[in-house]
């Protein structure tokens, strides 16, 4: 490969497509990545990521976009700086920002957020296309950025990103360039601005407005409308007329736009198909506003009289006829309220004319209140958009939409705001209505109106006239012609263009002539009338808006149209003129026969829109005020009564007038007053909103047409006078009016001196100067008064308006000269008089540039600084006084930046040097006399008051212009060392209050950053000052140098500061600009702590949290040089006490909470290791308490962060695990309080998630460390009982109270009941509190009841494995038995499990993974369910204790768990799989017993063992007969039940139909060839034998409890089964001989006494054997014996029940059956031979209690496992009584109900183990095998969900560890008879004859004294005695009380 070589001109590049690291040596890049280009070689560069610099790599050269770059050298070291314009740059960081954030919106499912972002992103794309083109011009350019500026914006606003602050050319500022108060502003702009965009968009007014559409000021708004089609069955030509419409006013607002229809029914114009587009245009908001508007079209026909005329003669053409109209509401597109978008169209429907009286404009008035009609389909369809700004504005912005060639249709009138330039000379006549007599016709005349324009000799002049927009001009306009009506109504608009030169010899010309159906009738047709108005008045002005009723001539035709007939008669009747009623007269002689008709009348209206012509006769008086000097003075004075809008249209024109008034006058001050007069209400004018647009009008005319070279003399004598006036008391009107126009009087008198100095060569300039300073002192004389009145009027006035002339006079008068003036002016005023506006004019004073020189800024700030001083001690006029304090400084700041660079600058002199000095002397001024009361002001206000932030910005920018300099020179004026440490002390505390509670937005970054940059470096100025002033002996402060110390770390540690948690581009723009000032305040805070020296022992353990927190920051190098501090600290302490026993326990205390609240993480623990050992090994003496404590806070830190890291899961399993580790490890160590306080988060989470059980023991800890004593409690936790509770005890009874309810939701009523024994022992013995006593007995009874009567499920435990290097240390290559919540299923709980590790693989195999699995980096979950392994509990054994009460204890308490899984082993047996069935079971031994303080416990040890196939048959075989047993006792039990399951169970057994039932078994085992093989299994195969003899019984007793419950429908079902039994009887016992109950009675005391079968006291599961340690055995009774069974031995008998059931000797409540000890026999393969138990001594009262005390306490170290019952630990339960589960089937049991649930459990056909739910292959497997033997199938195999549900509502059989109790306690020891009786299912082995008679002790049931009768033979009976464990014989039982019912004998 060639070498790499050092790229030149490929630097800079992005990459083009994603590039993943398959390789060490590749650079891994995605799509839009950037990258730095260092080398190439071949195709490839080498180079690393802009975005991770850290990353270096090589990269494909194909993959990669070159781009231009700067290159960038400091040192050896190179950067690239892309050559891009700024904006396109800022555009191309903003998408990749936008773009993480876009997905991140994505994947959190909120799409509208998500279609905005993706909208916003497209935008910039397009714009930033556009400004890489560089074809844009200037100022497109410029808006361009403008709208790209304010998208950006808009988006980081809501997408919560920093705010960006810009200059007015949309550049980003420069906060090395710009003051901090500019900053400030331009924060607070820019928020408002973006907060006022939110706003709109938001709300519903600019809803429907795309965003960016209006601009910041709009001029007015326009109104885009599009006809995308108009469909209406017309016949003829048509004109459509559409125009907005005010239905209030009853007018027209707008022109109409005309489009000439052709009767084919597309436009005339055929270039304007789909092309017919119009802006109305010129409306303001109040035209927006309008009550309401409609668009209205006119649909007019140009054809025949009547359509339905027909073609036979020839009719007259072209009349304008009236047709139909249409009207739409858009008042609500209009305000915004609804959609407007060019793309949605409207349907218009057309209203049609159905009577010739039908006015058009009746018609639209008529509509626009109507209701829907019948259009059928016959309308316009339009599109509607409202566009902003003025045309130049709209063209710009929707180039789309208006172009060229869309028509533009205007206001009819002026709009809101005259547009300089905008020149309109239009006339808008209304052709209203008019009445005419029919004179000699017989019907009335339809009435055709002609207007024309005339001039003087009564000639057309042509094309004047415009029907509407979208058509050109006309000659000519002809009215709608309405049929046969004597009044007439038109409406009709036309606008009339006029050059401004003719309009005053022009006049309109109106003919009316009578229109005939008939061509040639028409034709025949003359005028009958006409009417003329001239446009010009007689006084010269333009005829008035408004209605003009017109007087009608009546004549010859010719003489009508003779201009020099009529031009002399009268135009307009006048409105007091009385109308003739009939008749006409003659005008006057000398007229040609020219009538006025007194029956006809005519109406127009006109309105002017004119910039040239005016109606106002005042005005037009003062333009020609040289026609009449003698009415000059009357014509200014009525000059100020004209319309403003007619004076801003002649603006230029009145000014000259005016002037040359003034000029021609110039000996004589006659006209000067009323000339100042005119002018200042002209300039007033101006200042109108309406009329703002004119300023840079009348600012050209000065500059460009003002030629008065003497009017300032005048001016200025004016002004004087009124100042002087009003100094004297006089009224004030007119100098008020001369202060608001005082700007532009004196640009005037400037510019005036300005012309006079050209033309005279300067003179009279010292006059000028005395003239001017003449004003100013009359200023300041008026400003001295104290009257009120118009003198503080004025004196108001002044102060607003002076400042606004200083731009004029400051280069006229001496800077030095005018700031005297302008500090008299300010000084002169009383102290206490208009305070707010004295400040205001000196803010306006320092912006203006007068306060730019240094002598005018010397004096103006020794009248501003005392005065700010004083007001702001005070806190008066606040923000006038923070934004003068603002201004000064900003000045200061723009000063001093000039002076600087002035200096810096080669060749710079003594008067740079000199400026820069004086401006420092400025900062001096103002640190000095303003630092402080800002400070103090900053501390006193209010957090939510708005001018703190300000105040807050002041005093940065203060502290930004301070050099050291200044600094020390601040320091020593502090008169007094107090005063001094008092302001360093105030500071500190601000300081750190401003850090953590920041007044800025958090989206101010940059205002946040410049702020913590001056705060930086004022910071180590103090320390600078602590350290030489208050560090020796006798200065120390221990309080000034601890709030240092805290200040310093809380700058540090601030959120700000924080970069790690930024995006790479904030990042490394804050580094750039900044630097990570963390490393500066670090350096200095370490320091500082050296620098103490021995004081260094009084900030311990105070300043421990705080450098703790300091050497948390996830800075490296910040890490490394602070974490020493602490063996400092630890060396501090232990040299003075020998100990660092205070720094340890601060530094724990401190290191939980920062570590709960999100610092630290692994590699800190690394350094904090690694560092504090090698300084520990430095010091002997600390070497090994130092490593045992690192060893301490490491192993703390590892907990913390696991705990942190599952804190905020949604699935609480982990972090509750994570506090049990803290909690343990804070017991080891000895921290209560923090062991408490993970107690009850502990404690908390399983409330919230209502483990309340978990919950109970965990208050339970807290509770075993009470005592039941009056001492003290400790201090109260969070979470705990309330502090009202003061001792032990009563905090110990609210805890008991507390966990008792707990446990009671929890369903937990046995541990309950433990808790209620203890709190009544403590009411009745220690504090004898009856009435609590009584209350607890009461709730102990409750519970009692409900272990009785509320049903409560067993809950499933799953074992659950977490391998790979992928899980958190504390779950890595770990097994957890978690215990399920109730009805849980195991596909939920696996869901659970795998929710918060998403990319974790399921393991589907049960067994143990291999190092592949568990060393690799993945993660994966193994999840089965496994079945608790019952423990022996002596107290049930041989009793008949309720299943309620046994199944409690068969699933809780339980520390082992197994699981079963089948494997073939030998050869394969296709016919009889049962041969070669293997048993492969898993034991686990948990950490602690479940229930506990979790729900999960670690697995500590696995145990494995193997179980044969004759094993397995005979555990199948026992439960199968269990089961049966289990049936008889529920149906016994509850008659009510129904008959289904117990005929399914009975028939699968008798009659399998499948596999043959258990002939499968003596196929595999009863072979001579096994025996032979196997002859170690001879005791084995017995039992099974027997087992299936004994089977026999059972059936015969289910099948007649079957045939008493049978309905006569499943009779013969019944029938048939007992022909299958009876022929299954004969074989078994022909094989294995026969079994049978006999009946044993009692003949004491006259009670018979029958068997039990049970199924719950002894087990009703049995899994294992000896080989196994299996669980659940089946115990013997007192008479308990073997037989060896052969294949033809005799009957066996055993006593026959009587009633299979018994009642409790208290309660009457049935019992369940129970075996008997030879079922213990044959359920127990194997162990006979182990040694029983020894019986344990009787334990003393403390014994017992600390095991309680062990129990709640036993999740820190392992219990004792040979304790006696506790409070915690209920008694170890045997197996839960009935009802039980489905017992495994015989092989063949065809019709099993549950058979078909799942393969695997042969007693439901899925795995269960003891009723768990399927957990795997290898117990489907099993089941498959047994299920085959046992012939699992029938009419329930649908049946599978209702089985589970069957399950979990019933108890779940469990195992027990084969510890080898077969016999009671009494029978410890005793042999078993080899000749006895045959084994019995129910334990019969003979009869009993008689029995001890002894009472039956209270409490204790009958089936306890069992355990002490003597034993009996088979045949004699007799009653022996039993040895004891130590070989002594027991005691004789005492004889039994009569029970009530008989029950089975039990032998």
């Amino acid at each position: 490969m060639a070498p790499w070589v050092p790229t030149k001109e490929e630097k800079y590049g992005v990459a083009v497509w994603n590039f993943p690291r398959t390789s060490e040596h590749h650079l891994a890049l995605h799509i839009g990545e950037t990258v730095h280009i260092l080398q190439a070689s071949e195709g490839w560069y080498r180079g690393y990521s802009l975005s991770n610099r850290a990353a270096w790599g090589i990269f494909p050269a194909s993959l990669i976009h070159l781009k231009g770059a700067l290159v960038e050298r400091r040192g050896v070291e190179e950067s690239v700086v892309p050559t891009e314009m700024p904006m396109v740059q800022e555009i191309t960081t903003t998408l990749r920002e936008w773009a993480t954030i876009w997905k991140q919106l994505y994947v959190a499912g909120h799409m509208e957020q998500y279609g905005r972002v993706r909208q916003m992103m497209c935008e910039l794309m397009e714009r930033r296309s556009l400004l890489l083109s560089g074809t844009l011009p200037k100022d497109e350019l410029l808006q361009l950025k403008k709208e790209v500026t304010g998208k950006i914006d808009y988006g980081n606003k809501i997408l919560k990103l920093d705010l960006v602050v810009r200059d007015e050319d949309e550049n980003i500022l420069d906060p090395d360039r710009t003051g901090v108060i500019s900053l400030f502003r331009a924060h607070r702009k820019a928020a408002q601005t973006i907060t006022q965009r939110i706003q709109e968009e938001m709300s519903p007014q600019q809803s429907a407005l795309s965003p960016g559409a209006r601009p910041a000021a709009s001029p007015g708004h326009s109104l885009y409308l599009c006809v995308r089609n108009f469909v209406c069955s017309i016949g003829e030509e048509a004109q459509l007329l559409l125009a907005l419409y005010d239905p209030v006013q009853q007018r027209l607002v707008s022109e109409n736009y005309v489009i000439r229809w052709a009767s084919t029914g597309v436009p005339q114009d055929i270039e304007l198909l789909n092309n017919l587009r119009v802006v109305f245009t010129d409306l303001g908001s109040k035209d927006l506003q309008r009550e309401r508007l409609f668009l209205v079209c006119q649909i007019i026909r140009v054809g025949r009289m009547d359509l339905r005329e027909s073609h036979s003669r020839k009719l007259s053409t072209g009349l304008r006829r009236p047709f139909g109209i249409s009207v739409m509401d858009i008042t609500d597109i209009a305000k915004g309220k609804c959609e407007s978008d060019e793309d949605k169209q409207h349907f218009i429907p057309v209203h049609l004319a159905t009577a010739d009286n039908d006015f058009l404009h009746n018609m639209i008035r008529k509509a626009v209140e109507g209701k829907d009609i019948n259009h059928k389909g016959q309308g316009f369809w339009v599109s509607l958009k409202v566009l902003w700004g003025d045309m130049s504005h709209v063209r710009k912005q929707h180039p789309h939409l208006v172009d060229r060639s869309t028509v533009v249709a205007r206001k009819l009138g002026y709009p809101e705001v005259i547009m300089p330039g905008d020149i309109r000379n239009d006339i808008y006549l209304t052709l209203v209505q008019g009445e005419f007599d029919k004179g000699s016709k017989k019907t009335q005349k339809n009435v055709e109106v002609t207007v024309c324009v005339c001039d003087e000799e009564g000639h057309v002049l042509q094309n004047m006239i415009y029907p509407g927009a979208g058509v050109g001009p006309t000659s000519e306009y002809r009215s709608v012609v309405y049929y046969q009506q004597r009044h007439q109504r038109w409406m009709e608009t036309v606008k009339i263009a006029v050059p401004i030169e003719d309009v005053h010899r022009t006049h309109l010309r109106f003919t009316f002539r009578h229109r005939s159906s008939s061509d040639s009738k028409d034709k025949s047709e003359r005028i009958f009338s006409m009417a003329f108005v001239k446009l010009v008045r007689a006084d010269g002005t333009t005829l008035h808006d408004g209605e003009h009723d017109l007087v009608l001539y009546k004549g010859d035709s010719r003489k009508l149209e003779d201009a020099s007939a009529y031009l002399a008669l009268p135009s307009v009747r006048s409105p007091s003129e009385p109308r003739l009623l009939s008749g006409s007269f003659h005008v006057s002689s000398g007229t040609s026969a020219l009538t006025v008709s007194a029956r006809d009348s005519f109406q127009i209206s006109t309105v002017i829109c004119s910039t040239k012509l005016t109606q106002n006769v005042n005005l037009l008086g003062l333009l020609k005020w040289r026609s009449k000097p003698s009415l000059l003075s009357e014509n200014l004075q009525k000059l100020m009564t004209v319309d403003g809008g007619e004076v801003i249209k002649f603006l230029q024109d009145t000014l000259d007038a005016l002037f040359s008034i003034m000029m021609e006058h110039s000996d004589t001050d006659v006209y000067d007053t009323l000339v100042f007069d005119a002018l200042v209400f002209i300039v007033g004018l101006v200042a109108d909103r309406k009329f703002q647009h004119f300023n840079t009008i009348l600012e050209a005319y000065i500059r460009q047409h003002f030629s008065a070279t003497l009017a300032y003399k005048k001016l200025l004598s004016v002004l004087v006078q009124y100042v002087e006036a009003v100094s004297r008391g006089e009224p004030c009107d007119l100098l008020l009016r001369a202060f608001k126009a005082l700007e532009y009087i004196f640009k005037f008198i400037v510019r005036s001196r300005h012309l006079f100095a050209q033309l005279y060569e300067g003179k009279e300039a010292a006059e000028f100067q005395r003239s001017l300073q003449r004003f100013f002192l009359c200023l300041n004389q008026l400003m001295q008064s104290p009257m009120e009145g118009p003198t503080l009027l004025s004196q108001g006035a002044a102060l607003k308006y002076l400042p606004s002339i200083l731009e004029d006079v400051c280069g006229i008068l001496d800077s030095s000269v005018l700031g005297a003036l302008l500090r008299d002016f300010i000084g002169n005023l009383p102290p206490q008089r208009l305070l707010r506006q004295k400040l205001q004019s000196l803010s306006d004073i320092v912006h203006s540039k007068a306060f730019q020189s240094y002598e005018c800024r010397e004096l103006l700030l020794q009248a501003a600084v005392p005065l700010l001083q004083e007001l702001v001690e005070e806190g008066e006029e606040e923000e006038a006084c923070i934004e003068l304090l603002s201004s000064i400084l900003e000045v200061l700041y723009q000063a001093q930046k000039r002076a600087e660079e002035l200096e810096t600058q080669a060749g710079a002199g003594k008067t740079q040097h000199q400026e820069l000095a004086r401006v420092k002397q400025h900062v001096r001024l103002v640190l000095q006399r303003l630092l402080h009361p800002v400070t103090r002001r900053v501390i006193v206000l209010d957090r939510e008051s708005s001018l703190r932030s300000h105040y807050v910005a002041c005093m940065a920018a203060i502290l930004s212009q301070t050099d050291m300099e200044h600094y020390r020179s601040y320091i020593k004026a502090f008169p007094s060392r107090a005063e001094l440490m008092d302001f360093l002390m105030e500071t500190f505390i601000l300081f750190k209050d401003l850090i953590g509670k920041t007044v800025y937005p958090s989206d101010w970054m940059v205002m946040n950053m410049v702020q913590n940059r001056e705060f930086l470096r004022t910071i180590n100025r103090f320390a600078s000052t602590l350290t030489e002033m208050f560090l020796s002996d006798d200065s120390f402060e221990l309080q000034l140098w601890n709030n240092y110390f805290h200040l310093a770390v809380a700058f540090l540690t601030q959120d700000s500061l924080q970069l790690e948690s930024f995006s790479q581009a904030k990042r490394s723009s804050i580094l750039a600009k900044y630097g990570d000032m963390r490393a500066t305040i670090g350096a200095s805070i370490r320091d500082m702590w050296y620098n103490l020296g021995p004081r260094k022992i009084e900030f311990i353990p105070g300043m421990v949290g705080p450098i703790l927190e300091m050497t948390l920051v996830p800075e490296p190098e910040l890490r490394k040089a602070t974490i020493p501090i602490f063996f400092d600290m630890m060396l501090c302490e232990y040299q003075l006490t020998r100990s660092f026993a205070r720094f340890e326990d601060e530094i724990l205390r401190q290191l939980d909470t920062e570590v709960e609240g999100g610092r630290g993480d692994e590699q800190y623990k690394q350094l904090f290791e690694s560092i504090l050992l090698s300084c520990c090994r430095g010091h002997p003496e600390l070497a090994e308490p130092g490593q045992s404590f690192v060893a301490v806070v490491t192993g703390l830190l590892e907990r913390l962060l696991d705990y942190r890291a599952v804190r905020n899961d949604e699935n609480k399993t982990y972090s509750m695990s994570c506090t049990v580790n803290l909690l343990n490890f804070y017991k080891e160590i000895g921290r209560q309080a923090m062991y408490m306080r993970y107690l009850y988060k502990l404690r908390d989470l399983h409330i919230r998630y209502e483990n309340y059980t978990e919950g109970a023991y965990t208050l339970l800890l807290h509770a075993r460390l009470l005592q039941w004593s009056n001492e003290a409690a400790t201090e109260p936790v969070q979470g705990a009982p309330g502090p009202a509770l003061r001792t032990q005890r009563q905090l110990k009874e609210a805890l008991y109270d507390q966990i008792i309810r707990y446990f009671d939701q929890g369903k937990m009523w046995e541990e309950a009941i433990h808790i209620c024994k203890e709190l009544a022992e403590q009411y009745e013995s220690e504090v004898f509190d009856y009435e609590l006593l009584s209350d607890i007995l009461q709730r102990e009874a409750g519970f009692y009841e409900k272990i009785l009567k509320v049903l409560r499920p067993s809950p499933d435990y799953f074992a659950v494995g977490y391998y790979g290097q992928g899980f958190p240390p504390f779950l890595r290559n770990k097994v957890f038995i978690y215990r399920g919540k109730e009805y849980e299923r195991r596909e939920d709980f696996e869901l659970q499990l795998l929710s918060p590790f998403p990319s974790a693989e399921r393991l589907k195999s049960t067994s143990a993974p291999g190092q592949d699995i568990t060393g690799s980096p993945g993660q994966y979950i193994q999840c089965f369910t496994v079945q608790p392994a019952e423990e022996a509990r002596g107290r049930f054994k041989d009793r008949s204790i309720p299943e309620q009460i046994t199944n409690f204890y068969r699933a809780n308490h339980i520390q082992r768990f197994s699981y079963s899984r089948p494997f073939k082993k030998g050869p394969k047996d296709p016919d009889n799989e049962f041969a070669n069935m293997w048993i492969e079971r898993t034991t686990f031994l948990t950490a602690y017993p479940l229930p506990g303080i979790l729900r999960w416990f670690a697995v500590t040890s696995t145990t494995t063992t193997i179980i044969s196939p004759l094993e397995n048959a005979i555990e199948t075989m026992v439960k199968t007969n269990e089961k049966i047993m289990s049936e008889i006792n529920r149906h016994q039990q509850d008659p009510g039940l129904p008959i289904n399951p117990l005929s399914m169970l009975l028939n699968g057994i008798v009659d399998p139909a499948v596999m043959g039932g258990f002939a499968k078994y003596e196929m595999a085992f009863f072979q001579e060839s096994y025996l032979r093989e196997h002859p170690e299994d001879e005791e084995n195969i017995g039992k099974l034998k027997a087992l299936i003899a004994w089977q026999v019984p059972l059936l015969a007793e289910g099948i007649r409890l079957h045939g008493q419950k049978v309905t006569e429908d499943l009779r013969p079902f019944h029938e048939r089964m007992e022909q299958c039994f009876a022929q299954l009887r004969a074989k078994v016992e022909s094989q294995y001989g026969g079994r049978e109950m006999v009946s044993a009675e009692r003949g004491t005391r006259g009670w018979h006494r029958t068997g039990q079968v049970r199924s719950g006291a002894a087990g009703t599961s049995l899994r294992g054997w000896s080989c196994s340690r299996a669980r659940g055995s089946v115990h013997g009774g007192p008479w308990g014996g073997s037989t060896a069974v052969g294949r033809h031995q005799p009957r066996q008998r055993a006593l026959l029940p009587r009633r299979v059931c018994f009642e409790d000797q208290r309660t009457g409540r049935p019992r369940s059956m129970a075996w008997g000890p030879e079922w213990d026999r044959l359920s127990h393969c194997g162990d006979s031979t182990e040694t029983p138990p020894t019986p344990k001594p009787a334990e003393s009262e403390e014994r017992r209690t600390e095991h309680r005390e062990n129990r709640s306490s036993a999740f820190f170290g392992h219990r004792r496992q040979d304790r006696v019952q506790s409070i915690s630990e209920p008694p170890e339960p045997k197996v839960m009584l009935g009802p039980a589960p489905a017992p495994p089937l015989l092989p063949g049991s065809a019709r099993a109900p549950q058979a078909s649930c799942s393969a695997g459990d042969p007693s439901t056909g899925g795995t269960r183990g003891a009723g768990g739910r399927s957990s795997g292959g290898g117990h489907r497997a099993e089941a498959r095998a047994a299920g085959r033997v046992l012939g699992s199938t029938g009419p329930a195999r649908g049946s599978c969900d209702a089985a589970r549900d069957e399950k979990r509502r019933l108890s779940h059989v469990s195992e027990s560890s084969s510890t080898g109790k077969q016999l009671g306690p009494s029978r410890a020891g005793a042999p078993l008879s080899p000749t006895g009786p045959s084994p019995s299912p129910t334990g019969f082995g003979g009869r009993v004859k008689g029995a001890s008679k002894a009472p039956l002790p209270r409490k204790i049931s009958s089936a306890v004294y069992e355990t002490f009768l003597e034993l009996s033979d088979a045949a004699g009976g007799k009653v022996t005695t039993s040895p004891t464990a130590h070989g002594n014989k027991g005691p004789k039982s005492p004889p039994l009380p009569p029970p009530k019912f008989k029950r089975w004998s039990q032998l």
